[in-house]
């Protein structure tokens, strides 16, 4: 399973370098990190949902997650800064390989309604952040009961120069973007 993606990566030089005219392996994008987090919100008050956040988060990258403090006070959304806002986890390596393969082949296809990524969720320096409503797509958290449902920022970060560049390289690692719309004449 680990191959799979990998191994894409390794080919993306062969297949971009027409493309972008690389002369170099280094000059193709490759993966530098995923990193998955999640907000506490509105549960900010309630401990134990506050900790089943972070237990499900940790089986879902297989490490610890780390505590997301405020950066600062904000009034408005009586938040205050060194308060718990969220937890997040970065994967890089190994993990970052299977966690990217569990993503597209099983994760992914489990989501309702899935019928690609935008492509609007590359930003300009070649990042795509996904975002998941359930955290129930991924198989380690599938049994456990249906109240306790909270959504995922994924952001998988590459060495991509721009946006098209990033574009052509996740098409080469799977992510299923989109269907691009023809114009019918």
């Amino acid at each position: 399973m680990i191959e799979s993606t990998k191994k894409r990566e390794e080919k993306a030089f062969e297949i971009l370098k027409k493309k972008f005219n690389y002369k170099n392996k280094m000059q193709s994008p490759r993966l530098e990190k995923i990193v998955i987090s999640s907000g506490v919100g509105k549960i900010k008050d309630d401990k134990r949902k506050i900790e089943i956040i972070a237990d499900r988060l940790e089986k879902i990258t297989g490490q610890k997650a780390v505590v997301a403090p405020a950066k600062k006070s904000i009034a408005t959304f009586k938040v205050r800064e060194g308060q718990i806002s969220g937890y997040k986890s970065t994967l890089r390596g190994r993990d970052m390989y299977l966690f990217l393969d569990k993503l597209i082949n099983i994760a992914l296809p489990r989501t309702k309604d899935f019928r690609g990524i935008k492509r609007s969720a590359v930003d300009p320096m070649g990042n795509l952040t996904i975002g998941v409503r359930e955290h129930l797509i991924f198989p380690e958290t599938g049994d456990e009961e249906l109240r306790d449902i909270f959504g995922l920022a994924i952001t998988i970060t590459t060495t991509a120069k721009n946006k098209e560049e990033a574009e052509e390289f996740f098409e080469v690692l799977g992510i299923p973007f989109k269907k691009k719309k023809e114009n019918k004449e």
